[in-house]
């Protein structure tokens, strides 16, 4: 069986980012998928607003991968950038888990799903 690990990072914008124009952001986001986000194929990213909907935080950023190495060097190459040092987001929360994870223990004490 294959593991998935699914990452849910909850994150608020700043007004470093807010400040910017939609056309900024979106140039400073093609940059970074070009030079971190495709350095790690194995981890596939999908961003979601949520700001319209909660105070809790105003964007979701969900990584999944099966490799947990390649999630860890891409979260400590975005540390390296804007992202997090001017910030342009904060994190508010990283909500990992386990796709089917019911289903693997209950393969492994021999219990069907």
């Amino acid at each position: 069986m294959t593991r998935k690990y699914t990452f849910f990072v909850h994150m608020n914008a700043t007004k470093e980012w807010l400040s910017m124009s939609r056309e900024e952001r979106g140039q400073y986001f093609d940059k970074i998928q070009s030079n971190i986000f495709s350095n790690y194929p194995s981890v596939s990213v999908r961003l979601y607003d949520a700001e319209a909907f909660t105070t809790k935080c105003s964007d979701i950023a969900v990584y999944e991968t099966e490799n947990i190495q390649d999630y860890y060097f891409l979260i400590e190459a975005l540390r390296d950038t804007e992202i997090y040092t001017v910030p342009y987001f904060e994190i508010v929360d990283i909500f990992p888990a386990i796709e089917d994870g019911f289903a693997e223990y209950e393969s492994s004490v021999g219990t069907s799903a």
